[in-house]
């Protein structure tokens, strides 16, 4: 029989949370939660959503474990509050990681971790808490990623490298190997860094420009 869990969120994370626990894993969702504040509907994917302050007389701690299923948003801040409450009102939270997902690192993976299929997780790798690997990364040996933070599809990690709390790396983007990034950095779509990145720093690569000759005088095309 599958343990029953309860997402927090109600958008388009919480709805991915849902289905692939549900496809793929040893649980199955029973129901939703949110702020009251943010309490706009009834019932989403066929299911209940109750309020977070009376979820423990609903679906109690014990019965039901908890999946915190939201996004970077404020850098990574309100998925970290919110993984911080339910941990207040004694929920577990277990992490979804992909069966079509190469893990070699002995499961040094931390709590309410949202690892997508396709990621390449390499011996040594440690995984902090409430860390999301969109699909398709490479995480390199003797790596570690620090808690709460977020990796958008197909970024390359090489190995020793060490990322911080609360980051957000973009697709595409390469980490040479042993560098450090600090807390709450945000490494944009494709951009490379070849050295360490200090606390709360921004790297944004360069944006392909329009050329100047358009689609219609192309040749070969």
């Amino acid at each position: 029989m599958k343990k029953r869990l309860v997402v927090f969120g109600t958008g388009d994370i919480a709805q991915l949370a849902h289905r692939y626990f549900n496809l793929d894993s040893d649980y199955k969702v029973a129901a939703f939660t949110v702020d009251a504040e943010y309490m706009d509907k009834p019932v989403f994917c066929d299911l209940p959503v109750v309020a977070f302050d009376e979820v423990v007389n609903h679906f109690p701690p014990g019965e039901f474990d908890m999946f915190v299923g939201l996004s970077y948003s404020k850098l990574n801040a309100v998925r970290r509050d919110k993984f911080l409450a339910c941990k207040a009102k004694g929920y577990r939270l277990p992490s979804y990681v992909s069966s079509a997902a190469s893990v070699q690192n002995d499961g040094a993976i931390g709590d309410n971790c949202f690892v997508l299929e396709d990621n390449t997780i390499q011996p040594f790798v440690r995984i902090g808490d409430n860390v999301t690997l969109w699909s398709g990364n490479h995480i390199g040996h003797h790596s570690t990623i620090g808690d709460h933070s977020f990796l958008a599809s197909h970024v390359v990690v090489s190995g020793g490298v060490t990322i911080g709390k609360q980051c957000f790396i973009g697709v595409n983007a390469t980490l040479r190997d042993h560098i450090r990034i600090g807390d709450r950095c945000v490494v944009g779509a494709g951009a490379l860094l070849l050295a360490d990145a200090a606390p709360d720093g921004v790297y944004i690569g360069p944006a392909t420009e329009r050329s100047k000759v358009p689609s219609g005088r192309l040749r070969g095309i």
